[in-house]
């Protein structure tokens, strides 16, 4: 069983008060495909330090992270962002879904910005839509949907380029125990079927029987209790 994500060595500080603070420290995480991490930790304790590296919107000061077997570490900008594009796929606490488009739009955007075909996309987008249960929604603006079926939105938006990894940032922050679970058990079962590796950061501890692992960040680095 490949990982499809790997962070090795990671190391990360920042300057408090003319003194130098760790924030991750020789971090190192192995996530296999088909898995689901969730990553927990007290405010301040670097997770979201930890998420920006992991989703290459933050070069590390030291280290590498791995997709699929290929450093990222040390690429030029353009490159980073085709690979956050094509590889990686962010599901946000908010859904920060696009409020004139509609949900099919919002998928076959992100299509778009990766050259897939007009044809190709809208193929998928229908699988996607009808395996998350929002064929009836595809006409819909984000206004007129429930806080579950917006995260249902963003789950098939960030699936829409068949990444290698998914990033969930506080999936269920907004949503009530219901339809927390409901979000989370389709991210744990999109990331088994299409064989990624997903890791989310989480303060919910509801839905953590969902995950394979859970690993707390203290002191820089992930460990499990």
């Amino acid at each position: 069983m490949r990982n499809r994500i790997v962070l090795q060595g990671i190391r990360q500080t920042f300057e408090d008060g003319g003194s130098e603070r760790v924030i991750l420290n020789e971090l190192d995480l192995e996530v296999a495909e088909g898995e689901l991490v969730a990553i927990m930790g007290p405010s301040g304790s670097g997770k979201s330090t930890f998420l920006s590296i992991a989703g290459a919107l933050l070069e590390p000061q030291q280290g590498q992270v791995l997709l699929d077997g290929k450093s990222i570490t040390g690429k030029e900008s353009k490159d980073i962002a085709e690979i956050r594009l094509r590889n990686i796929g962010f599901i946000f606490q908010s859904a920060n879904l696009i409020p004139y488009l509609k949900v099919e739009e919002q998928l076959i955007l992100v299509a778009k910005l990766a050259g897939v075909d007009k044809s190709e996309a809208s193929k998928r987008a229908t699988v996607l839509l009808d395996t998350l249960a929002l064929s009836a929604r595809r006409t819909a603006y984000p206004d007129k949907l429930s806080g579950g079926e917006r995260q249902r939105v963003a789950i098939a938006r960030a699936l829409m380029n068949d990444p290698a990894v998914l990033l969930a940032d506080e999936p269920t922050a907004s949503l009530d125990a219901d339809r927390g679970h409901d979000v989370v058990s389709l991210i744990e079962k999109q990331a088994k079927e299409q064989r990624k590796s997903a890791v989310m950061v989480t303060h919910d501890e509801r839905i953590l029987s969902l995950c394979d692992r859970v690993l707390y960040l203290e002191n820089g680095k992930l460990n499990a209790k």
